[in-house]
């Protein structure tokens, strides 16, 4: 069975045995006719296979008659970036996130530079199972424009959010750790912009990951010692396609992802009281942070699309997923470590305290989030399960399920990029979210058998 993933998000797989140059064909030749022979930004995160996927996918882009704008290795943001700065039909990023070497993807975006909604990413799926392409004529192809310093206007609209010379005048020392993704090209200079002195970790956008890609605790150890080592202020860790940003402490500690959104939230709603919006499973401290503001706080399904959605239903001023995935609407609607790296640098500018004590301020809550092999048939036996053996809970279904007592939760549902069953619990301890976690995977285990 070939590994691919497709959703209105976008396409996932690996590169040979599902991800192949036809068919990554035809997904571009879906999105460019969708684009009815508009403007389509091109931009990629870095993987050794991004150049095969790159040509598969120019192909069927200006088979359709779309100019397409190639933005070469850059972050995912920047893309969405890019596509309202050009006033582009949309855009694609060429990305498998935080999946592995031998995986790659695509993620298209609308003319609003954000990810397809669910309507649009629909239709895609729609002209695409049904082959309807608009392919033109030899005399109507599209064709091919390399755009320069691709990173510029998402750098822009990032500096303009916050105090640059006050972040300037404490000259802070970042430790950045790319892991050879796309966040090498550019955000260095970003973080030098805002007079910062920068030790790079994995600068090089080859795709060759240094550590697991996904920037978890257990990934960043060598992150956390270089902190301590050079004796910097904070230590950044993106993920490959560089739109989610972790987070270690001056003192080497790992705060995680779920506190990158918790930070902005807290210095954005403390400036300019507004909505925020957070996926389901996102920690609580984001509705903390919202009601100690008297800011409305809201959940959306999980998945950028719907926190995006949402955001704008809701005219939030921020929003974001618990993954470390930041959204602010001036930059655009989509998550951005730029924007939380400006965010946090920011408000330690503005009160003077370490990285540390801003992060002990805020309200503490422990988050456990692992995850389970399971093909996508079995997950409502898996809901079922845990659902009736958690009957004190108040239950919310819709995406996946999730079960909330008057301190904790916890959320099981599938991956909508991998096969498998998130699950994910939040306790006011470690040893409680970690037992309310272990259970509910050994429920999830036993229903999926």
């Amino acid at each position: 069975m070939s590994e691919r993933i497709l959703s209105i998000s976008g396409l996932r797989g690996v590169v040979g045995n599902g991800l192949t140059p036809d068919y990554l064909t035809r997904f571009a030749a879906a999105v460019g006719t969708i684009a009815n022979k508009g403007t389509i930004v091109l931009s990629r995160d870095g993987r050794s296979t991004g150049e095969m996927v790159r040509h598969a996918v120019i192909a069927g882009l200006i088979s359709t008659g779309c100019r397409v704008v190639d933005a070469g290795i850059a972050t995912t943001p920047t893309c969405g970036v890019l596509v309202t700065h050009l006033k582009a039909a949309g855009g694609i990023q060429i990305t498998a996130s935080h999946n592995p070497i031998p995986w790659n993807g695509l993620k298209p975006f609308s003319a609003e530079g954000s990810v397809f909604n669910q309507e649009q990413g629909e239709q895609l799926l729609d002209v695409l199972n049904n082959e309807t392409f608009n392919y033109v004529p030899w005399d109507e192809l599209g064709h091919l424009e390399v755009y320069e310093n691709a990173a510029g206007p998402h750098i822009v609209r990032v500096l303009e959010l916050v105090d640059v010379d006050q972040i300037r005048q404490r000259k802070f020392k970042v430790v950045l750790d790319c892991n050879r993704g796309s966040g090498g090209v550019a955000t260095p200079q970003f973080l030098e912009a805002l007079g910062c002195e920068v030790i790079v970790l994995g600068g090089t956008a080859d795709g060759q990951f240094e550590h697991t890609p996904e920037p978890l605790k257990e990934n960043l150890t060598s992150l956390s010692e270089a902190v301590v080592k050079h004796k910097a202020d904070a230590g950044f860790a993106q993920d490959p396609d560089a739109d989610r940003l972790a987070i270690v402490d001056e003192t080497g500690r790992y705060i995680g992802e779920e506190l990158t959104l918790a930070l902005g939230a807290d210095y954005v709603l403390a400036r300019t009281p507004g909505p925020i919006v957070v996926n389901g499973s996102t920690s609580r401290v984001t509705a903390d942070i919202a009601a100690k503001y008297n800011c409305p706080f809201f959940r959306s399904y999980v998945g950028e699309a719907h926190v995006c959605a949402k955001m704008k239903q809701e005219t939030a001023i921020i929003g974001g997923e618990g993954n470390g995935g930041v959204i602010d609407p001036k930059v655009g609607y989509v998550r951005d470590s730029y924007v939380s790296m400006a965010y946090v640098l920011a408000g330690l500018a503005a009160s003077g305290q370490t990285l540390s004590a801003w992060a002990d301020s805020l309200p503490q809550y422990s988050i456990v989030k692992n995850k389970i092999t399971c093909p996508r048939e079995q997950v409502d036996s898996a809901c079922k399960a845990l659902e009736a053996h958690f009957d004190s809970a108040t239950a919310s279904t819709g995406d996946g399920l999730r079960l909330d007592w008057d301190d904790r939760w916890v959320q099981v549902r599938a991956s909508n990029t991998e096969p498998i069953i998130r699950v994910i619990a939040e306790a006011p301890q470690q040893t409680e979210a970690e037992a309310l976690c272990n259970t509910a995977m050994e429920i999830v285990g036993k229903a999926v058998r």
